[in-house]
C-alpha cells in the first residue's frame, strides 16, 4: 500500500498559501482522510533547534503567548520528532524551522514563521498581512536575518559527529 503525500495548505482557507515553497512534505500513513472541504489546522508542531540560543529563546516566547491553535514545541532531530514524523527529512529540520500541521501539512522557512504567528492571538492579523505582496519581503527578511544570526552564533557541525557543539554561554549566556 502506498503513502499519500500531504501538501502545505493555508490554515485559514485550506488553499496553498503563497508563502509556502514547493518541496518535500510530510507523508501521512494510511488512506487520506475524507473531508467535505478544507479542514482547519487544529494543532501545530514546531520543530526547533535546541542547540541554537535564538531558537530556544523563540520557543520560550511562543510558550508565553496566548495560542489560538495549540503549539507543540519539539526539538528538531530528537527521538520525539523522529517518532512523530518518521518520513520527514530530520537533517533539514535542523537547518531551517519546520512546522507540521495536525493533518500532515509542512511549513518551512518564511511560511513556518507565518503559521506560528497565525497560531497566536496577538499576531494573527500580522500573519495574514505577511502573506500579502506587501508583507512577503518582511517575512523573507526575518528568515534571512535569523539564518545569518544562526550562522554566526553556532559553530558548524562536524560531519559524523553525534551532536553539534553549543555556542559559549549556552542558553543562559548574554543576549
Amino acid at each position: 500500500m502506498g503513502r499519500a503525500r500531504a501538501r502545505a495548505v493555508s490554515p485559514v482557507t485550506g488553499a496553498p498559501p503563497a508563502a509556502v515553497q514547493p518541496g518535500p512534505t510530510a507523508v501521512q500513513a494510511g488512506p487520506a482522510p475524507v473531508h467535505p472541504g478544507p479542514a482547519p489546522v487544529r494543532r501545530l508542531t514546531v520543530l526547533y533547534d535546541a542547540q541554537c540560543p535564538l531558537c530556544v529563546h523563540l520557543r520560550h516566547w511562543l510558550q508565553r503567548q496566548r495560542q489560538l491553535v495549540p503549539l507543540d514545541l519539539v526539538p528538531a532531530g530528537s527521538a520525539e520528532a523522529r517518532r512523530r514524523f518518521p518520513e520527514l527529512d530530520h537533517a533539514a529540520t535542523l537547518a531551517e524551522i519546520t512546522v507540521v500541521g495536525d493533518l500532515g501539512q509542512v511549513y518551512r522557512e518564511a511560511a513556518a514563521w507565518i503559521v506560528c504567528l497565525w497560531a497566536l492571538a496577538k499576531y494573527r492579523s500580522r500573519a495574514h498581512w505577511l502573506t500579502t505582496p506587501a508583507g512577503r519581503p518582511f517575512a523573507r527578511g526575518t528568515v534571512l536575518a535569523a539564518a545569518r544570526y544562526r550562522s554566526r552564533a553556532l559553530p558548524p557541525c562536524v560531519p559524523g559527529a553525534r551532536a553539534c557543539a553549543a555556542p559559549p554561554g549556552g542558553p543562559w549566556g548574554p543576549r
